[in-house]
């Protein structure tokens, strides 16, 4: 990104953020008219800062957490402070605060690690009561991402096959920075449904013009590499519910049932008063 750069039109545009000094970058948003800045967004342009300031190329993601401060504004750039909280031999430790003119909006934790070769397992399996992309429902969510949505989950849960849209394929994830990018796709994604799986569960579902909703914080275990351009299956589960703060968790699979990603979210939703 350089200095009177445009919007971005692409995942690819969307992680070229500006380095404007050793840990700090700047990124911009896409113009959609919404109320606030994409969460997945935010989650996914730390995370690239974040993984451009690690000292050694064999640490990837393994898990991140972050707290929604407060609605960022997509007209305005935003400004990734990174701080360098460790690097080790096995792994590295990230901080970076998401700021705007109005202050931080955005905070998060990222933990890296050197791969180690040991025992692999992963349970494979598809819920059987999911139908494939080509039979769920288009969303139409923005330019970057498609969402399938499956039709009449049930109650508590949300399911849908998301995948970045873009015109050609992402690199394939066979070394640090394509394996980086298509964990930053993963993390872009990952903040799409949770929320419908907590007002899937809310037991007032009859005038959603009455409530407002929110991220507040999030987080993402990734357990392998996979490719982000290709559909994921994000199925989202409604833990608790209270205090109008609900809690999903879910899990994220290939079309072969692999899983790749852990979710889990704590929302706001709240009720309009006046």
């Amino acid at each position: 990104m350089s200095e009177g750069s445009s919007e971005p039109s692409n995942f690819n545009e969307l992680l070229e953020l500006d380095q404007v000094a050793a840990d700090l970058f700047i990124g911009l948003s896409p113009l959609k008219d919404r109320q606030r800045v994409y969460g997945g967004q935010v989650v996914a342009q730390a995370l690239t800062a974040a993984t451009a300031t690690l000292t050694s190329s064999e640490h990837a993601v393994h898990s991140l957490h972050g707290y929604f401060i407060r609605p960022g504004d997509e007209t305005k750039p935003i400004v990734f402070d990174v701080d360098r909280i460790r690097d080790g031999r096995s792994f590295s430790t990230r901080r970076v605060v998401a700021r705007q003119s109005a202050g931080a909006i955005f905070n998060l934790s990222a933990s890296f690690h050197k791969e180690e070769p040991d025992e692999e397992f992963s349970k494979a399996t598809v819920p059987l009561d999911v139908p494939g992309p080509e039979d769920c429902i288009d969303e139409d969510w923005d330019d970057i991402s498609q969402v399938r949505m499956m039709p009449d989950p049930p109650t508590g849960r949300a399911i849908a096959w998301i995948k970045i849209a873009i015109p050609e394929r992402l690199a394939d994830p066979v070394d640090a920075p394509s394996r980086a990018l298509h964990a930053a796709a993963l993390a872009y994604c990952s903040d799409h449904i949770p929320m419908d799986a907590v007002r899937s569960g809310h037991p007032s579902t009859e005038d959603w013009d009455s409530f407002m909703g929110a991220s507040l914080d999030h987080t993402v275990w990734f357990h392998r590499p996979t490719r982000a351009d290709e559909w994921l299956l994000f199925d989202m589960d409604l833990q608790s519910l209270q205090g109008s703060r609900g809690v999903a968790h879910g899990t994220v699979r290939t079309r072969d049932g692999e899983l790749v990603a852990t979710i889990a979210q704590e929302g706001l939703l709240r009720r309009v008063r006046g």
